[in-house]
């Protein structure tokens, strides 16, 4: 499927450059299972600096109420025959709560936007939340 990561408009100033954090999402997206990379179609990935409410037809991720994901689209099981020259579904990243979770732990801040990635991810597929946590929880094991 066509998956893009775009850029937002002005480069802003945060603890880690705004380019080496999509390189690490581009890194963790190239790190997902590889049925799951076969199975996006049309998502486009996001960063923005900082985090927001979550709207209407959004489904995000938040700990301790800080969001630090969005999804937002027709999930592909949502999809029927009519489904064409539809924007893609939208991933959104938020930056700086993610990294102010990790600390300074490099290690951490990876793992952290692989959770939120895959999570999204989840809901682009077609899960509920139940199934993702469900599915979090087998693969800690």
């Amino acid at each position: 499927g066509n998956t893009q990561i775009l850029l937002p408009k002005e480069g802003v100033n945060i603890s880690m450059k705004k380019n080496n954090f999509e390189q690490l999402i581009s890194e963790v997206v190239s790190a997902l299972p590889e049925h799951g990379k076969r199975a996006m179609n049309n998502v486009a990935f996001i960063v923005e600096k900082d985090a927001r409410r979550k709207k209407a037809k959004e489904v995000g991720i938040r700990v301790n109420e800080v969001l630090l994901g969005l999804y937002e689209g027709v999930p592909k099981t949502k999809r029927g025959a009519n489904y064409f020259g539809v924007l893609p579904d939208k991933i959104t990243i938020f930056q700086q709560p993610i990294e102010e979770l990790a600390g300074p732990d490099e290690k951490e801040l990876k793992r952290l936007v692989y959770e939120v990635v895959w999570h999204e991810v989840g809901h682009h597929l077609g899960f509920d939340e139940k199934e993702i946590r469900a599915l979090e929880a087998k693969k800690r094991k």
